[in-house]
């Protein structure tokens, strides 16, 4: 665990090795790198690509009569917009 001896110790190596005109800006950069690594970890992650339609044999894929979203062949609504799926 580490201790306030500890701590002002590495504050007191820290000022000898870089010096006090230093030490802020080191700060600062280290503040702004924890503040994009905590954005980035904690942003949801961004959608990619539409996964290709799913083609069984050689049927070509329904699609949504509304989107023209590629459907699977169980599904009773569209994914993307909801709309209920006619069986043909």
């Amino acid at each position: 665990m580490i201790g306030t001896q500890d701590i002002m110790i590495a504050l007191v190596l820290g000022l000898i090795f870089f010096g006090s005109k230093k030490l802020p800006e080191l700060a600062r950069g280290l503040g702004q790198s924890m503040k994009e690594f905590r954005k980035a970890t904690t942003e949801p992650d961004q959608p990619g690509p539409p996964a290709p339609p799913s083609t069984l044999g050689d049927h070509t894929p329904r699609l949504c009569g509304a989107c023209q979203t590629p459907l699977e062949a169980g599904w009773a609504h569209c994914v993307r917009c909801g709309a209920a799926v006619t069986t043909i």
